[in-house]
């Protein structure tokens, strides 16, 4: 019989078909397999920077991944490795960017973290929290000007960046203008090391986005099928002309803000309620428990996805680093350093 995850439902009953649920557990198992080798590399001394872990915010993440598509934009943040890889990014580029490749998408010259390729709708991130969203209505306006049509944009953010002034400018300026704009704000109650309770004074995180006149929605993020199901949703409603959407999701960063943190400031109770579920064995208990998949063919799909990065971070290693006496570090727009470079 199987055993529900701290009384996570057993099967899927979102509505969520078997081909796009199984297409997003693969997503969730490649985000949880390269996190967890960058950790490694990192606490070997692999990797120069810090490292930060999406773990428990996969299936949040991904859901917003598959719900974009060709022409979107997409602007992640550091937990956002499951949105990314679901958005298009691959394991190569990932490793490429975490050891320091010429070859990478940043061509080995900013910090692990700060990678995306603007030419396909991924931005890179700025590390100043609630910045993105400005950077995503900016890209939306563009495409606005240029008459293009059905097309969103969607970043993402912790519960402690919405107390930032660029959330609230950001946010303003997209219902004001009614731009196309998702934003999943991801409620892992800790903002760093802060409780909800010093965050903010409202009862719910959702009055922020009401305030606005936004459309705001709730999830339990670590169930799948839920997040597959709001999250496109929301998705859906900005393409369609509904104006800014946002998606709050409760659940639990089961890691530290960072390789350097071992989280204990968190709360015992929160570990052990349905916050802190673990959303990738929830999403195979669900799979296993709709007779999706046999227990199996669970593992040969993990077996395979490892292989996959394995294989990435192996031939990331044989790429040299940018000579810093023959390397050109003018912007990736000029001539000598143009996007389509980097696609080796």
């Amino acid at each position: 019989m199987l055993q529900s995850v701290n009384g996570a439902p057993q099967t899927v009953s979102e509505g969520v078909g078997r081909k796009q649920y199984l297409a997003a557990f693969r997503w969730m198992l490649l985000a949880r397999a390269l996190d967890d080798k960058f950790a490694s590399l990192y606490r070997g001394g692999a990797i120069q920077g810090g490292v930060f872990l999406g773990r428990g915010q996969e299936a949040l993440s991904v859901a917003l991944g598959v719900a974009l598509r060709k022409g979107d934009i997409f602007a992640p943040l550091i937990r956002d490795m499951g949105g990314r890889v679901a958005f298009g990014e691959t394991a190569l580029d990932a490793a490429r960017t975490f050891l320091g490749s010429s070859l990478g998408p940043m061509r080995g010259r900013d910090g692990n973290i700060h990678r995306g390729r603007p030419t396909t709708g991924l931005l890179a991130m700025i590390s100043h929290l609630g910045a993105m969203i400005s950077m995503v209505n900016g890209a939306l306006m563009a495409k606005r000007m240029k008459r293009e049509t059905g097309f969103v944009g969607a970043t993402c953010l912790g519960e402690g960046g919405t107390s930032t002034g660029a959330f609230h400018e950001g946010l303003n300026q997209a219902a004001v203008e009614r731009l196309p704009l998702v934003l999943v704000v991801a409620n892992n109650h800790y903002a760093y090391s802060t409780p909800n309770e010093r965050q903010f004074a409202c009862q719910r995180l959702e009055d922020k986005a009401i305030g606005y006149g936004v459309s705001v929605s709730s999830v339990d993020g670590t169930d799948p099928a839920a997040c597959l199901a709001t999250v496109g949703r929301a998705v859906e409603l900005a393409r369609a002309g509904h104006g800014p959407q946002m998606v709050v999701a409760s659940l639990l960063r089961l890691c530290g803000h960072g390789e350097h943190d071992d989280a204990n400031y968190v709360a015992p109770h929160l570990k052990t309620s349905n916050c802190g579920r673990d959303c990738v064995k929830v999403a195979e208990q669900q799979i296993l428990g709709n007779d999706w998949l046999k227990p199996s063919e669970v593992l040969s799909l993990r077996a395979e996805v490892q292989a996959m990065v394995d294989t990435a971070v192996a031939q990331a290693q044989r790429e040299a680093a940018p000579d810093p006496y023959q390397e050109d570090w003018s912007a990736l727009c000029t001539r000598s350093l143009v996007e389509s470079r980097t696609n080796v």
